[in-house]
């Protein structure tokens, strides 16, 4: 069919009136006399229904042998990647449930190390500060000890001292007194006597 120019219809400014029939007996004219869809005519109907069961035949074919085994083998593969991934999260699930029990004893372990550790430790210090503590006290003791010594001898000497001391003493007085000095044996004597 060639495609046809419509004729123009002139508009109301326009001079020339518009035959309406005339439009409408060319436009049949131009479409030509069968009227209607070439589908719905019977004399067109076998060789569609060849051509329909024809295209059927090929399209079932080529689901049937390409398509659907291409399908198959994708929902397959989809299948086993998502299983094998499942499969995967869940052994990885475990090696970490594990890892995570392993990791809590590790830590329940050095905890209790490092209690038994402490303790050690304490003890060691505690056992050191007393024997460091008894080393002292036996260095305090001895210094004490040479002290007390040196004090007895220091008290015997002035004890020593004390007599002759005594003595110069009621001599000096005596003599004082009496203006008179006695003798040293007689001080000595009178200081003897009176202790």
């Amino acid at each position: 069919m060639a495609a046809q120019t419509p004729e123009l219809v002139p508009l109301a400014s326009d001079t020339a009136p518009v035959d309406v029939a005339t439009t409408h007996a060319s436009t049949e004219a131009a479409h030509g006399e069968g009227g209607g869809l070439p589908q719905f005519e019977f004399q067109h109907w076998f060789g569609q229904i060849v051509y329909l069961i024809f295209l059927f035949a090929i399209l079932y074919w080529l689901i049937a042998r390409v398509f659907t085994p291409r399908m198959r083998r994708v929902f397959d593969e989809r299948e086993t990647t998502i299983s094998t991934a499942v499969a995967t999260a869940r052994q990885v699930q475990a090696e970490a449930a594990g890892q995570a029990e392993a990791a809590k004893a590790e830590v329940e372990k050095a905890r209790a190390d490092s209690r038994a550790a402490s303790v050690a430790a304490k003890a060691r210090v505690t056992d050191e500060a007393n024997r460091r503590a008894a080393e002292e006290e036996a260095v305090v003791n001895a210094r004490i000890a040479e002290a007390e010594i040196a004090i007895g001898k220091t008290r015997d000497a002035a004890m020593a001292n004390v007599a002759t001391i005594a003595a110069d003493t009621a001599s000096a007085i005596v003599e004082r007194l009496t203006g008179k000095a006695p003798s040293a044996a007689e001080a000595t004597a009178a200081v003897k006597g009176a202790v």
